[in-house]
């Protein structure tokens, strides 16, 4: 379990390195401080409420996992991530097990 968290320790650090080397890239007046990179969402603004609001409790979007609302990587987005609980749940108890 210890290599795991140092591999992703050091995968988070690379990640977040390579997003502030890709803002710093562009000219002062293009950069926006999120976007992806190899894939993975990045948000270096200030946090606000709407976003912390969005990135963990959004029903609306169909995704469990959402960009996070500052950092690297994703949050969980809960009311999907209970409602697919709740689904897998009915479907068990449906099957007879």
């Amino acid at each position: 379990m210890r290599t795991l968290k140092k591999y992703l320790f050091w995968a988070s650090l690379a990640v977040s390195a390579a997003a502030v080397a890709q803002e710093l890239a562009r000219p002062k007046e293009q950069r926006t401080w999120h976007g992806t990179v190899l894939g993975v969402p990045y948000d270096f603004r200030p946090p606000t409420f709407d976003r912390f609001r969005r990135a963990y409790w959004n029903p609306e979007d169909p995704r469990i996992l959402t960009p996070r609302d500052f950092g690297v990587g994703w949050a969980i987005n809960i009311p999907r991530l209970l409602q697919r609980w709740h689904e897998e749940a009915e479907q068990d108890s449906d099957d007879g097990v």
